[in-house]
């Protein structure tokens, strides 16, 4: 690991902390034998402060709340996928990395009574979908037609048979909110520079209770299962 290669990684670190609105105050490197990892590990901490009132939880959510996605689904993991793998597979998809605070801090302002909040990452928006319902114990509706999935990504899936609905993201975010302050909180998200596609994709209902049902143009209904294994290599 070459001096000149450490001081790329600060600079971006430093970018990436100051567009966070963060400040790093220490870190861990860790440098392996060529061809064990064949680059850095960066271990980072976060420590932040819960404002006083602020509680968000699956026990809090009521049917009839709104959910609302931040941004279109499985940018981060089709980008990884397709970067990583042999796969003949050419499209300029990007992940979607970015900080989220300032967001939901926009949707906590306009929408004071916000229930629950979760990124899908790992799993995907199903997998946080289905902790949503079991934690709550009621049911997550999802409107297939509001899913947003961009032309390139959902053909990337399509070829590889993968459903973007248990693809990865890493800067986007899931918020359950009251029904009367949906469009408030939907408002302030596409006001934000990376919240441009942020819709509303379902609702909460009583029943059936611990289960999420993908609602498709045509009226009918397929459950969302919780991910079992994993469709990619693991990428965080």
């Amino acid at each position: 690991m070459t001096l000149d290669v450490l001081a790329d990684a600060d600079e971006a670190a430093a970018r990436a902390a100051e567009a966070a609105g963060v400040t790093l105050v220490t870190g861990d490197t860790k440098v392996v034998p060529k061809g064990a990892a064949d680059g850095l590990y960066i271990t980072t901490s976060g420590v932040g402060i819960i404002a006083a009132g602020r509680s968000l939880s699956a026990a809090s959510v009521r049917p009839g709340d709104k959910v609302l996605l931040s941004g279109t689904l499985a940018d981060h993991g089709m980008a990884v996928m397709l970067a990583r793998g042999d796969l003949g597979i050419e499209a300029d998809i990007e992940s979607d990395t970015a900080p989220v605070a300032a967001m939901v801090e926009a949707v906590l302002a306009a929408a004071p009574h916000t229930r629950w909040m979760r990124d899908p990452t790992r799993g995907g928006l199903g997998t946080v979908a289905n902790e949503l319902a079991a934690g709550a114990g009621v049911a997550v509706i999802i409107d297939e037609e509001a899913l947003p999935v961009s032309p390139l990504v959902q053909g990337a899936c399509d070829l590889l048979g993968i459903d973007p609905i248990y693809v990865a993201c890493e800067g986007k975010f899931a918020a359950v909110v009251p029904a009367d302050e949906a469009d408030a909180a939907l408002a302030a998200l596409r006001a934000h520079p990376l919240g441009g596609a942020a819709c509303v994709i379902g609702e909460i209902r009583e029943e059936p209770a611990a289960v999420v049902a993908l609602r498709n143009a045509f009226g009918g209904t397929r459950i969302v299962d919780m991910l079992v294994g994993d469709p990619l290599p693991r990428i965080c």
